[in-house]
């Protein structure tokens, strides 16, 4: 053998030969092994769920894709629908179907991401504080009509707080508007807009509340969306109007607010009083009380002219005959009454004389008597009758019982046994020679001893 050929069966000998899938498990456990757990983002695409219930798709951006699958029963604990086009955040596994050398990932988790996971969080916040109770229109408070100090929690650059001040100066110059500010977006202003509701709510400085922000996208209105938030505007121990963002937008703590401005502008509109329709308001009432007065004034004037004419058409020594006369009348008229009244009541005090007379207890002793004897007959007829009846039951009852006595039975010759224990004896059977008896006849008791027991 040559060199070439020792050399070649050499190399043979110590190369490793690999079949496919053990090419693909080798290379599946140093890419399960070299990458943990990731977290990726991107949109979804070729998104379908066979019968088995797993979840395959893929996750694409820009500029590449790659193959995901997310088994049962993981995949049926979405909160959301997948469909194509939707962007999602994902956990999972990198990994290599070996059946077909294919790099994918193993999908243990995934959700919304951007304006999706904000509006699915604001839809479940939304249905819990609902099935709370926090929106509904009972526990919603009137707004005052007419508010002296209004407290607006806003930015206090943003342009809110401009068109608010803008509309409080045309309508209604004397409400006094304070300007309360906080954070309206960004990590910290959650925070503030709940220690701010609460500090208004606990100074009882304002009428009314009102919460403000101008417009924005759902990302930018986040503090808005805030469980706490929503909580503090339902706390507040004033009435509170939220307006936040335009007409179109919807906040967690619009449906909390006692009433949903769709602007600034209109929530001020709301709040304040238009200054030129109190005016004209106020003209009208001093004119109605003017007229009233006037029309009081005049007839007391009428009044008291009657009455001065009166008076000095009854001089005082006609009214103090008129007087005796009346005296005189009245004093005859109590005369009469007193002598009518006497007489009704000696008539009514004969009458009842002569009724208590004829119902006198001496009058009707004879007859309760009479009764009485009558009922003392009758009730010795029935005791005698009753002894009778009950004698003649006795007897019977004795007869009865005469029939059917044992002793009865032992004087026509019959005779009772009984054992050593005093128990009645049926049968022969079972009775040992030698055993003491007694037998209980009608005129006595024999005591006797078993010699043999005989069959019949």
């Amino acid at each position: 053998m040559s060199m070439t050929d020792q050399g070649n069966t050499h190399y043979e000998t110590q190369r490793e030969i690999l079949t496919p899938s053990s090419l693909n498990r080798l290379a599946r456990d140093l890419i399960e092994g070299a990458l943990p757990l990731i977290w990726i983002e991107g949109e979804l695409s070729n998104v379908s769920r066979p019968a088995s219930g797993h979840l395959y798709f893929t996750l694409k951006d820009s500029a590449a894709q790659v193959r995901c699958a997310m088994f049962k029963p993981r995949s049926t604990w979405l909160r959301f629908k997948p469909t194509d086009g939707a962007h999602v955040l994902a956990r999972a596994r990198v990994s290599l179907y070996e059946a077909r050398g294919e790099f994918q990932l193993l999908v243990e988790h995934m959700e919304e991401a951007g304006e999706g996971a904000l509006r699915r969080a604001f839809e479940l916040l939304k249905t819990k504080l609902q099935a709370e109770g926090l929106f509904d229109a009972q526990r919603k408070r009137a707004l005052p009509r007419y508010p002296r100090r209004i407290g607006v929690i806003t930015s206090a650059t943003g342009a809110a707080i401009r068109d608010v001040l803008s509309v409080a100066r045309r309508r209604c110059p004397l409400t006094e508007i304070e300007v309360l500010p906080v954070p309206v977006q960004g990590r910290e202003a959650p925070a503030a807009i709940i220690a701010m509701l609460n500090a208004a709510s606990r100074s009882a400085r304002y009428d009314v509340l009102l919460l403000t922000r101008g417009g924005g996208s759902l990302e930018d209105l986040i503090a808005f969306n805030d469980e706490g938030v929503a909580r503090a505007v339902a706390a507040s121990a004033v009435p509170v109007v939220c307006a936040v963002g335009h007409e179109v937008d919807f906040s967690i703590a619009d449906f909390v607010a006692d009433l949903r401005a769709p602007t600034p502008s209109a929530a001020a509109e709301v709040l304040l009083p238009d200054s030129d329709a109190l005016i004209h308001m106020l003209a009208q009432h001093r004119a109605r009380i003017t007229h009233a007065w006037s029309r009081r004034a005049h007839a007391l004037i009428q009044r008291l002219d009657h009455l001065h004419a009166r008076l000095l058409g009854r001089a005082p020594q006609q009214r103090l005959a008129a007087g005796s006369e009346r005296l005189f009348a009245l004093r005859a008229r109590m005369q009469r009454c007193t002598s009518t009244r006497l007489e009704s009541a000696g008539t009514r005090v004969r009458h009842v004389d002569a009724r208590l007379r004829l119902a006198h207890p001496a009058r009707r002793l004879p007859l309760l008597a009479r009764g009485a004897s009558g009922l003392n007959q009758r009730l010795l007829g029935a005791w005698a009758q009753a002894a009778q009846r009950d004698a003649r039951r006795v007897a019977a009852l004795a007869r009865a019982l005469q029939a059917v006595s044992p002793l009865n039975v032992l004087q026509r010759g019959y005779a009772i046994l009984f054992d050593e224990n005093g128990k009645v004896l049926r049968s022969a059977l079972g009775v040992a020679p030698g055993s003491s008896l007694s037998a209980r006849l009608h005129d006595g008791e024999l005591l006797l001893s078993v010699r043999e027991p005989r069959e019949p």
